[in-house]
């Protein structure tokens, strides 16, 4: 069996474990893979991993031996499911990995936007404390969680457990999402009434046609004076010009994404170099526990399929 791993270096640091590839069969890393790069590196393969590698109709059409697809990612915006379905490849994701590590890099932004710990920090390493006359500082506004409003935009896994951190932290919890749902002290709302009403509002939902560039000029002139927005979903949910005009505005008092439209950045980014925007390089799932429980999955799903019991198939006709 040969088996291609297209983007290993998106996985791994050299800090997990692939003896369970190494023992089916031969297998091939790349470190990365362009996409004008992918038709011929994955031409013999049985079996491709990847993570963001663009496997379209045109660079798949010669693989002819090619019988499944894994990715070390739930989303799976970059495979051509249709053509997969054609022609009988099985394309399997990694579901709900990252629930847990994505809602704490959430709530890891809206308390540096809201707790300011890096600048009263930096304050602080500049030897400003030293020159204070009081015993205490406090120059740049902080806010309290308690009795503020979270909307939350998508209500899988991850807006879920994102509730219930909120909630702990004594928030009113709003949520929209597109299929009807309920959960205990979470209360569902159209998306008009969430993004006015929420003191931050998190993007939870997936990137598809119906949810691209969702938060455009139009939706940020619904949302608060004043309010955050946070994004560990997609980069493209979010217009980032209309964001950027925001933020540099006062529109908008601040914003903390892990995802960009492009990644990794561009040089004309319009979010980059604006203060009150703290962006994170993709990292929400890049914990060492994380990626761990990733590789579980991706395994159990490879050895699932070789043993005719797929699972988590997302190309299923």
């Amino acid at each position: 069996m040969r088996i291609t791993v297209t983007d290993i270096d998106t996985v791994t640091r050299g800090d997990l474990s692939f003896d369970f590839l190494e023992n089916l069969g031969e297998v091939e890393y790349y470190s990365v893979t362009a996409e004008n790069e992918v038709a011929e590196r994955i031409k013999d393969s049985d079996i491709v991993l990847c993570n963001k590698t663009p496997l379209n109709r045109n660079n798949l059409k010669d693989a002819k031996n090619l019988k499944y697809i894994g990715l070390f990612a739930t989303g799976y915006n970059n495979i051509d499911i249709e053509y997969c379905r054609e022609k009988g490849i099985t394309v399997c994701n990694a579901p709900s990995y990252s629930t847990d590590s994505v809602a704490q890099l959430t709530f890891a932004l809206i308390l540096e936007l809201t707790n300011r710990v890096c600048d009263y920090r930096s304050l602080v390493d500049k030897g400003d404390w030293k020159k204070s006359r009081t015993f205490s500082m406090f120059p740049i506004p902080l806010m309290e969680l308690k009795g503020k409003t979270l909307g939350i935009i998508g209500f899988g896994s991850i807006g879920a457990r994102t509730a219930e951190i909120a909630l702990a932290f004594g928030m009113k919890v709003l949520a929209f999402n597109r299929s009807p749902k309920s959960s205990q002290g979470v209360d569902f709302v159209d998306l008009d009434t969430l993004l006015s009403q929420s003191d931050i509002v998190s993007l939870h939902c997936p990137l598809n046609p119906q949810s691209e560039k969702l938060i455009d000029e139009k939706a940020i002139s619904k949302m608060k004076q004043g309010a955050y927005l946070i994004n560990t979903a997609r980069g493209p949910i979010v217009d980032e010009n209309a964001l950027a005009k925001a933020l540099r505005s006062g529109r908008l008092a601040g914003a903390g994404v892990d995802v960009l439209c492009t990644e990794p950045m561009t040089e004309d980014c319009p979010l980059y170099g604006i203060p009150s925007c703290i962006i994170t390089p993709h990292i929400a799932w890049a914990g060492l526990e994380t990626r761990e429980r990733l590789l579980g999955i991706v395994f159990d799903n490879i050895k699932a399929f070789l043993e005719g019991k797929t699972i988590n198939n997302v190309a299923k006709p």
